[in-house]
């Protein structure tokens, strides 16, 4: 329960962040060579973020659900990818507002009808543009679409790794593939940023950056790393499945029959192949040991 208390707290101080005034910066006329690029809309607009970054994944996270069964792997998979998209938030807001560094197109937003005012007290800018225009001026760095992107596809990333085994040595490209598809995504918006000019190259590599390692710190808070043997699935399956053993064991040390009724148990579950040689179900196997043919290593 205090996981989600600490969310909601994560998520207040998001939205004061992104309330506040950033700090302005001194902006000179010399200054402005970098800062007179067009001003354009957005090729990914700011609501489309939530969507393909919080949503997508949890639909994914659902879809695994409805086939595995697993209530533990569903909330801390929806647990691992707020807290990865809130505290990048929270940390790339910071930064915004502490830094003040102007976007690409910020004549433009100072200065709407390209009359140029530098008559500051140390000749700095005197703007005269809309005030909600050059408060977002200033929120340049680092880039708030591109660390929102790889938080979020980057923990979906690190999700699917786990889920199909993509580092089972087995050499299939379309584990790979399949993995990097949403980092794929994430780059393609980061860069989209630069290209619409509200964004520095430096800012989209910072934001990228930040997104990527709160990601992956905060998947591993509640699961194995993907190359291990157990990383199909979350650190509380595992710990909940040991004391579910361990309560059994107690409780057949205090039976007299428990050694017949478990023999009785194996040799039912044991089969025999078509060769001859037998085969056994082990209880410890994973939910599922397959996830649509992929984990199974099967073309």
């Amino acid at each position: 329960m205090h996981d989600w208390i600490i969310l909601l707290l994560l998520a207040v101080i998001e939205g004061v962040l992104f309330a506040i005034h950033p700090f302005y910066r001194f902006v000179g006329e010399d200054m402005m060579t970098d800062l007179k690029y067009p001003l354009k809309d957005n090729t990914v607009p700011i609501w489309a973020v939530p969507i393909y970054a919080v949503l997508l994944p949890i639909v994914v996270f659902l879809l695994i659900y409805f086939r595995r069964r697993c209530v533990y792997d569903l909330h801390h998979g929806i647990l691992g990818l707020l807290y990865a998209v809130l505290i990048t938030g929270v940390i790339t807001d910071a930064i915004k507002v502490a830094t003040g560094r102007p976007r690409p197109d910020f004549f433009w937003r100072c200065f709407p009808d390209g009359v140029g005012n530098f008559t500051g007290p140390w000749g700095d800018v005197l703007c005269h543009g809309q005030k909600s225009d050059i408060k977002e001026g200033h929120k340049s760095f680092p880039s708030g679409h591109t660390s929102w992107s790889f938080a979020g596809l980057g923990f979906l990333s690190f999700y699917l790794s786990g889920k199909i085994k993509v580092f089972d040595r087995r050499g299939h490209v379309a584990k790979v593939c399949l993995v990097l598809l949403p980092l794929l995504v994430a780059s393609l918006v980061a860069v989209s940023r630069v290209s619409d000019y509200w964004h520095h190259w430096q800012d989209v590599f910072a934001g990228g950056l930040i997104g990527l390692v709160v990601a992956s710190i905060c998947y591993l808070q509640f699961f194995p790393p993907p190359y291990n043997d157990d990383g199909w699935g979350p650190y509380a399956y595992f710990k909940a499945r040991e004391e579910s053993n361990a309560n059994s064991n107690m409780g057949h040390s205090m039976n007299p029959l428990h050694v017949d009724i478990r023999e009785t148990h194996v040799a039912n579950q044991q089969t025999t192949r078509p060769n001859g040689n037998n085969a056994y179900m082990y209880e410890d196997s994973p939910p599922s040991s397959t996830l649509d043919g992929m984990e199974s290593g099967r073309r």
